[in-house]
This record gives structure tokens, sequence and C-alpha cells, in this order.
């Protein structure tokens, strides 16, 4: 079917499953069933949440990718598992880039990934796929945050041009009069400005970089890629490594995914993005900005398209989608049913209704219905 472009709105549930979710920190962990000691304690984790009928009877289900994924992958394994103990579920957090090349040569089962597979990329390596492409399934949503660490303040607004102009070495220290200007009677240090980006191909740095050239194009010229583009600045590698850093020095300022400032109760950025009041990085916020996004995709592919530029009310403009990358045929015959269950739980309303709660956004379920229906045609 042909997938006309076409906005969605986003329904936000109240997640009413409470759970402490911990970084992989790029280890490889399968998931361990009903007797996992680290399923979170709150009363809901004694029912299972996926119903018997819908598992898999086994199989070993392998991914790998973004890092803006890694803690909600971690919490769906264990509570899939919980119910599905004969299937075994991985994911490595290695980065977007990395994650998608894995795919493509075979050596998973699903890549993880924050931004889409172009289509004149989606052929995969020779045997992988066969009479199919890889497509985009969009899973889970989310703001990309911008942390920072100035010493004396605990409230800083920035808009696109100044923060394109910060992470481009065009700005360099923190009393620069075109951030005294965004931040009047602000105590801003005469201290050195440390950006610090990813060294990593990521999504998370392609749609940072995306929303840049989309909202200050007269200031940001470098392409949206996964890879970083921006002149000087320091580097770590994933989202946790870069907010740790932030949290770490002073003087510092890095992009990464809500829920790592979240863990780390770190300071971010207000956006001034024309509208009443500057808007924060919250849930709530990122969702009014994933709900403008458009399904641009076409046939079984999802991709998913935003407005950057947006002035809109309460609306966070830095936001990204994070896909599973899978074949729509030519999947391998053994793995393929612990593929397609797992992959339905994530994607149904108890895969869903918990993300509030993990800091990341559910989708509308106007997409997540046909996330489903286009798993349920795996082949």
């Amino acid at each position: 079917m042909q997938h006309r472009r076409r906005k969605r709105s986003l329904l936000l549930p109240v997640g009413a499953v409470a759970a402490a979710v911990a970084a992989t920190g790029g280890v490889l962990v399968w998931g361990r069933g009903a007797c996992d000691a680290d399923t979170p304690r709150d009363s809901s984790s004694a029912a299972p949440a996926v119903a018997r009928a819908d598992c898999a009877k086994r199989g070993q289900v392998p991914g790998s990718g973004s890092t803006a994924q890694q803690n909600v992958m971690e919490y769906w394994i264990k509570q899939y598992q919980r119910a599905c103990s004969p299937v075994q579920v991985a994911y490595k957090p290695i980065g977007s880039g990395a994650g998608v090349a894995q795919f493509m040569r075979g050596a998973t089962s699903f890549g993880g990934s924050d931004s889409p597979v172009k289509p004149e990329d989606s052929k995969p390596a020779d045997g992988v796929c066969p009479g199919g492409r890889a497509i985009n399934l969009p899973m889970v949503g989310g703001a990309v945050a911008i942390g920072f660490n100035v010493p004396g303040v605990d409230d800083l607004v920035l808009d696109a041009p100044t923060v394109a102009k910060i992470f481009d070495s065009q700005i360099t220290t923190w009393d620069d009069p075109a951030i005294r200007k965004l931040n009047p009677g602000a105590e801003l240090p005469s201290l050195p400005i440390r950006a610090v980006h990813r060294s990593d191909d990521s999504g998370t740095t392609q749609n940072f970089q995306a929303y840049l050239a989309g909202a200050a194009p007269e200031v940001w010229s470098h392409p949206a890629e996964k890879a970083w583009q921006g002149r000087g600045g320091d580097s770590a590698d994933g989202s946790d490594a870069v907010a740790g850093t932030v949290n770490s020095t002073s003087g510092s300022i890095g992009y990464f995914e809500l829920s790592f400032a979240e863990k780390l109760d770190m300071k971010t950025v207000r956006i001034d993005t024309g509208a009443s009041e500057p808007v924060a990085a919250t849930e709530e916020s990122s969702s009014a900005g994933i709900a403008a996004g458009e399904v641009v995709g076409k046939g079984k592919d999802l991709t998913l398209q935003f407005d950057y530029r947006t002035s809109a009310v309460d609306t966070y403009p830095i936001v990204l989608v994070s896909y599973e990358i899978v074949c729509d045929k030519g999947n391998v015959a053994e793995t393929l049913p612990a593929l397609k269950s797992f992959l339905t739980y994530t994607a149904s309303s108890e895969g869903q209704k918990p993300l509030a709660r993990l800091h990341y956004v559910p989708l509308p379920e106007s997409v997540a219905a046909e996330v489903r229906q286009v798993i349920s045609t795996l082949s």
C-alpha cells in the first residue's frame, strides 16, 4: 500500500508501570526470562506483559544499534521474556550507524536506528533479505535534549542559531553577547565552552544536525549525516558517554536523548522557538513535536518527517523517532516467528504504555497500529 504524506495526532498515554532501567554500557545482554532478578519490582510486574498465545515457541533474536533505544530496549527484553522465556532476545547499543551496518550484512535480525534507512540504501548485502528490502518501522519517540554544565547557571535559554554557532565553534565563551541577550539577568561566567558531540556514527547526531540545518540554515551549512560535521569541540562514544562527559565537565554542553538527562538529573536547555515562552525538553513537549510528524515512506516503509521550525506553543522542536530496521521479505525462517512476536509486543499497547515513565514518547496509536500490521506481514 502507498502512504500519502499525512499528519498524525499523538496520544500520550500515562504509563502504569514504573521501572528502574540501567544502561547496558555497550555489553551484549541476553534477556533472562521469568527469573530475571532485575525485573522492575513494582506491583504491575507480577503480570506478564505478553499473552502466552502471542509468544514464539523458541528462537534467538539478536539486534544492535541506537543507544537512544538502550534503556527502553532493556526494559522491553525483560518484560517480554518474563512471558516468553523460551525466546532469547539480545540488543547491543553500539550506535545507529554500526547497528544498521550489522543488519545489512546479515549479522542481526533487526537494527535499531534513530534515522531511517534511505530508499536508495535499502538493499542489503547479497543473501540478506532475499526477494525483499530493508524497511523502517518507527518504534519509540523522544526528545534530543541539550544538557549543560555551567557554574552558577540553573536555567539556560538558547535559540537555533545560537546552538548552531556553539556547536560549530563560532561562539566559544559562555558570556558571549548572543547568549547574554537570550538570558538577561543570568550570571554567565567568562568560561570557555566545551561542546561535546558523538564520535561514533549516530542517528541522534543525524537528527540533531537535521534540526540545526532546518531551523538555522543561515548558520549551519553542514549536511545532516550520522557522522558529526561541525567544527571543533570534544567527542565521546555513545549518548551515555556524551551525557557523562557533560555531567562531569565544567563549561560543557552536549546533546543526547532526554532519558539520559533524566537519569543523571542534569539541567537541559530551553529552546526559544519564537513561541510565547521558551520550550523545555519534556515528554509532553516532545510529544507535541512528534505529533506534527508526517509519514513519508512508501509501501511497508513507515519513515516519518518532522517540522524543525515550528513555533507552536509548548512544542519542543528537537525530536526523533527511533526505528527498527527489518527485512520486509526474506527473513531467516528459523528466527522469523520470534522476531515478529517480540516486535509485535514492543508496538503493542502493553509495550508502549510504560514509555512515558521511562522518559520516552509512545507512538501515536494510529502509527503503532500500522507498525503492527506491517509486522504481521513480514516473511
